[in-house]
């Protein structure tokens, strides 16, 4: 049995694909080990981001941190768009939205209450994403919820 062709458009997410260390809050939290790799012969990429035993979680994320999360993104040609599954270590699970355009990586959802959008931008030679995730409660009124840094490790 063959693996599903993947759709040209997944190119566009090629600059996540690698093992990335990942820091929230500045450097606060982490390093969060991260990879994103193929799934099904290029028709998903899954991330997995997992704390290692160096990881460090400051008080006020400690019961209430993420991790591990998994991400499963795939590309839905009908809307010209991917779509993101995200489940974690607290029982959440969510979907979002997503693109990479110019080399900015963005991510958001729409849900009564709970709104929440990020934007990284790629850095020089891919060796970095650096952005930020906002929330907002009726999707006018935005507040930034913490700064995220990738650096890759291979």
């Amino acid at each position: 049995m063959r693996d599903p062709v993947p759709h040209p458009a997944l190119r566009r997410l090629r600059p996540l694909v690698g093992v990335w260390d990942m820091y929230a809050r500045g450097a606060d939290v982490g390093p969060v080990r991260t990879e994103f790799a193929w799934l099904e012969g290029g028709a998903f990429l899954v991330q997995r981001a997992r704390p290692g035993p160096e990881t460090v979680l400051p008080e006020d994320w400690r019961g209430r941190a993420p991790f591990p999360t998994s991400c499963v993104t795939g590309y839905d040609d009908t809307a010209d768009g991917f779509t993101v599954l995200y489940a974690d270590g607290r029982g959440v699970a969510r979907v979002y939205r997503a693109d990479l355009v110019d080399g900015v990586w963005r991510q958001w959802r729409t849900a009564p209450g709970f709104h929440q959008r990020f934007a990284a931008v790629v850095g020089p030679e891919g060796a970095s994403l650096t952005g930020a995730w906002e929330f907002s409660e009726d999707g006018a009124a935005w507040r930034h919820d913490f700064d995220v840094t990738f650096r890759r490790v291979r």
